[in-house]
C-alpha cells in the first residue's frame, strides 16, 4: 500500500514541476508591458487621400482639369469642356460626354466602355490603348486623334469624322 502511495505523490510531484515549468516560460515569452508607449502615434502624410466617390473625383476634375487613374464610372459629363485635359488611365465606363469638348485631351489607357461619346469634339486627343468596346461615337470628331492600340470593337462609328488612315471593318 505505501508503494502505490508514494507513486501517486510522486507523479503528483512531477506534474506539479512540469507544470509550473510550462507556466514559467510561458510567462518569459509575454511582451515587457512596461515597454509599450501611451503616447499615440501621430502619423503624417505627404500627399493628399485619395478621391474616391465619382462626385468628388468630378469637382476635382472641373476644378484643376486634371484627373489621372480617378474613378469617373458612369458620370454625367455631357456639354462639358474638357479641352486639354489629363484623364490619362481613368476609368469613364458608362459615362454621358456627349457633346463634349475632348480637344487635346490624354485620355491614353482610359476605359471608354459603353461611353457616350456622341457628337464629341476629339479633335486630336490620345485614345492610344482606350478602351473604348461598346462606346457611342456618333458624328464624333476624331480627326487628328491617335487611336493606336484603342479598342474600338463594337463601337458605334456612324457619320463620324474618323483619323486619316482609318477604316471601319
Amino acid at each position: 500500500m505505501k508503494k502505490s502511495n508514494s507513486k501517486k505523490l510522486t507523479n503528483c510531484l512531477v506534474t506539479t514541476v512540469f507544470l509550473v515549468l510550462v507556466v514559467a516560460f510561458s510567462l518569459l515569452n509575454q511582451p515587457n508591458a512596461s515597454a509599450q508607449s501611451q503616447t499615440p502615434s501621430i502619423t503624417t502624410q505627404s500627399t493628399p487621400a485619395p478621391i474616391t466617390s465619382v462626385a468628388a473625383n468630378v469637382r476635382h476634375l472641373l476644378q484643376t482639369n486634371e484627373c489621372v487613374g480617378c474613378n469617373l464610372i458612369g458620370a454625367k459629363l455631357k456639354d462639358t469642356n474638357l479641352q486639354a485635359a489629363n484623364l490619362e488611365n481613368a476609368n469613364l465606363q458608362g459615362a454621358d460626354l456627349e457633346r463634349a469638348n475632348l480637344q487635346g485631351t490624354n485620355l491614353a489607357g482610359a476605359n471608354l466602355q459603353g461611353a457616350d461619346l456622341g457628337k464629341t469634339n476629339i479633335i486630336g486627343a490620345n485614345l492610344e490603348r482606350a478602351n473604348l468596346f461598346d462606346a457611342d461615337l456618333e458624328k464624333a470628331n476624331l480627326t487628328d486623334a491617335n487611336i493606336v492600340g484603342a479598342n474600338l470593337q463594337g463601337a458605334d462609328l456612324e457619320d463620324s469624322i474618323r483619323p486619316q488612315g482609318f477604316t471601319i471593318q
